[in-house]
Parts: C-alpha cells; sequence; structure tokens
C-alpha cells in the first residue's frame, strides 16, 4: 500500500510512518519544516517537504500520485493561535481532499477531535473553541466531499503512555476519556486496511477490544 501522511512529523504522524513502514507499506510524510526529513526517513517514510497553510491542491496533488489512500494527521499545535487553527485544522484537511480528488485518490482518513459535536466549554478559552469549529468545519467538507471514501476518527484526550493495542472503538456519542498515540496510530493502520469502514465517524478512547477485532466490529 502507498500511504501519504499530511502532518508526517507529527507525534501521530511518525507513529503511524513507521508502523506502515514496518510491514513494507511505502509512505510519504508531508512536512513543511525541511530539517524534519531525515525524521521521517529513520521512520522508514520519504519526506515530501510544502507548506500546507500557503500551497495550492494542484502543487500538492503530485506528492498523492500513485498513493491507495491519503491520512490527514496535522494540526496546528500548542501554542498556535485562532487564526492557525483554521488554517490548519479546517483549511489545510480540505487542500488534501483537493488535492487527492486531483490525483484520483479515494481513500481519506481524517484524523479529528473529540468533543466537535458539543458546546466548547467556555472555561476553555477562544483558541478551543477555535479548535473544535476548524475540526468540525473539516469533518463537515469532507463527509461532503463524493470523491473521497473517507473515515472520520476522533481520538480521546492522547496521552504518550505505551500502547496496549486495545480500545474503544464506536460511532458517537461516546464518553470523553483518553487514548495513547500508539493506539491511534495502529487503529489508523487497521483502518486503511478496512475498506467497510468509509463513510463512518468513529470515537476512539482506552478500551478492552484487540485494536483489529474493534476495527472489524465498525467495518
Amino acid at each position: 500500500m502507498r500511504v501519504v501522511i499530511a502532518g508526517g512529523h507529527g507525534k501521530i504522524g511518525l507513529r503511524l510512518a513507521a508502523l506502515l513502514a514496518g510491514r513494507g507499506d511505502v509512505v510519504t510524510g508531508v512536512v513543511r519544516n525541511p530539517a524534519h526529513g531525515p525524521d521521517l526517513e529513520r521512520a522508514g517514510a520519504t519526506p515530501a517537504v510544502l507548506d500546507l497553510e500557503t500551497a495550492r491542491a494542484d502543487e500538492l496533488a503530485p506528492a498523492l500520485e500513485g498513493a491507495d489512500a491519503v491520512v490527514f494527521a496535522a494540526g496546528a499545535g500548542p501554542g498556535s493561535g485562532t487564526a492557525r487553527k483554521d488554517t490548519v485544522d479546517r483549511a489545510a484537511a480540505v487542500l488534501l481532499a483537493d488535492a487527492a480528488r486531483i490525483a484520483g485518490v479515494r481513500r481519506y482518513l481524517l484524523v479529528s477531535s473529540a468533543g466537535v459535536d458539543d458546546p466548547p466549554a467556555p472555561d476553555r478559552g477562544e483558541v478551543w473553541a477555535a479548535y473544535v469549529a476548524a475540526k468540525k468545519a473539516a469533518e463537515e467538507a469532507i463527509q461532503a466531499a463524493d470523491h473521497l471514501d473517507w473515515t472520520i476518527l476522533r481520538p480521546g484526550s492522547l496521552t504518550d503512555d505505551p500502547g496496549v493495542g486495545r480500545v474503544l472503538l464506536a460511532p458517537p456519542p461516546v464518553p470523553h476519556g483518553s487514548v495513547t498515540r500508539d493506539d491511534t496510530a495502529a487503529v489508523l493502520v487497521a483502518l486503511l486496511d478496512a475498506p467497510g469502514s468509509a463513510g463512518k465517524v468513529l470515537e476512539l478512547r482506552e478500551g478492552e477490544t484487540d485494536v483489529h477485532e474493534a476495527v472489524a466490529g465498525v467495518s
């Protein structure tokens, strides 16, 4: 399988690249900073240097040529303001969808967020509100794209604890909770292998079900 990861140097993106490359898949990671290329190469992926906030879809499309699937795992990250929540978490996800259309790639996995269906808690501030609004808008844009076989994954609060290979994966609503980045990457791999998961919005939390069994249960 050939997979392109937008946000290839992120904490989920690097884990996903390593898992895919480790089983023999061909992986490209889209990164903005050329200095991040060596980290991707160590994970087994090929870097494609492009700024998703300024690029056009026709500039991104060549990196997607021949791919079987794309994964949007990019994010503005901690410390970014409200404007970048829109330009990265929403607009860059739409850009990837537009580039996928040009390149003829149908399979699209979007890493979204828990909580996007709920009104943002006032005590979390305007940046959090902008973040969940951007993620929700990205979901709606991807769901409206009839050229995509999309799956939307909404992890809970992400941790860097070691993965355990057991999760709760289900359509919303699901109670709030956490999940490791290791297990999130493992679920993304399993979803790429499960075409029956296309067209579904799935919440991801810590749980008791083996990753592959959990994905089979929703596919």
